[in-house]
């Protein structure tokens, strides 16, 4: 059975499990009427905050791993790599935590691939084969795994490999409609358009404080990528990620799934605020464009002005494997 199965026959969850009660809209917080009409994704990899949320999947990333290590609260999982070097460490840990966040959720666990690999195709199979026999040997079924990538060329063939092979991907760090084109043309399982990101560098152009939601470049992004999808029958599902506000979320309210930090999962929580459904599929269906090469793939990305932002994500994410690693060897 296929992730996108599984998530399909788990009802969308707020803060307990199971369906919604039939209470009236009016008494029904933000964060139940979003789960109406998305799949809810804790993005974060404390477990405590994972056990009290309950939310359908759960993502990670490097920053999010390195944090979970960092506080102290994963003790006894540093004890299984005495004596490891710092690269099988950092694996092994991710495995362990992703395992054991897995006990915690009902559905999918994103485990990213190490972000050195970026532009390594053949790297990020390799990695993407480890990990998946990794979780196998920890008893996750394979199906509840997805591997996470950067929307990279490389990267998203080698998720096009790894599809092919029954192993569902995650494509991360998203900015730009090529990417997202190019990820529907591999046929991953999921794609994570980066909202806030693309927000702050809207601000930093544009030199201004705030951004109303209708004039968001991120959220508007995401809608463009989602009609998109829809509309051609792409079988691809849209993850809208990296919020600064739950304005932001609430403008995607029907996109496929929202994976939201912890923060912005309590502030829903608390919200009052009315959620209408914002995106639906489009019932009209239109024929595919034709697949991009790679030739005009690099150089409408390369070209485009948030190409930089995916630059900037995946050595954020080195970076904080450096870190989590400097920690480890500090140990």
């Amino acid at each position: 059975m296929t992730p996108a199965k599984i998530s399909s026959q788990i009802p969308s969850i707020v803060l307990i499990c199971g369906k919604l009660d039939n209470k009236s809209e009016t008494k029904m917080n933000s964060l139940e009427q979003l789960a109406q009409y998305t799949t809810i994704v804790a993005d974060t990899g404390d477990l405590g905050a994972i056990t009290r949320l309950k939310p359908v999947d759960a993502t990670t990333n490097p920053s999010l791993i390195t944090a979970a290590f960092s506080g102290g609260e994963n003790a006894e999982l540093l004890q299984q790599i005495q004596g490891m070097d710092v690269d099988a460490a950092i694996d092994t840990l991710t495995v362990l935590l992703g395992a054991q966040i897995s006990e915690r959720i009902s559905g999918r666990v994103s485990t990213e691939v190490d972000a050195r690999l970026s532009f390594d195709t053949q790297g990020t199979v390799d990695k993407a084969l480890d990990y998946i026999d990794r979780y196998v040997a920890a008893g996750v079924d394979p199906n509840r795994v997805l591997i996470k990538i950067a929307a990279t060329y490389e990267g998203i063939q080698a998720a096009q490999f790894l599809e092919k092979q029954g192993i569902h991907c995650n494509l991360t760090l998203l900015f730009t409609d090529i990417q997202a084109r190019a990820c529907a043309d591999a046929g991953v399982t999921l794609i994570s358009p980066f909202v806030g990101r693309i927000t702050d560098w809207q601000k930093a152009h544009e030199s201004r404080e705030s951004i109303p939601v209708s004039e968001d470049m991120g959220v508007n992004s995401v809608k463009h990528i989602y009609q998109f999808y829809k509309s051609h029958g792409y079988a691809t599902q849209v993850m809208g990620a990296s919020f600064r506000s739950i304005d932001q979320i609430i403008a995607l309210a029907g996109c496929d799934l929202l994976t939201i930090s912890p923060a912005l999962l309590d502030e829903l929580s608390q919200s009052s605020q009315k959620v209408s459904r914002m995106l639906t599929p489009s019932d009209l269906i239109i024929e595919k464009p034709e697949p991009l090469s790679q030739s005009s793939f690099m150089a409408k990305q390369d070209d485009h002005p948030l190409n930089a932002l995916l630059l900037k994500g995946i050595e954020g994410f080195i970076g904080a494997r450096q870190t989590l690693a400097k920690q480890l060897l500090d140990r």
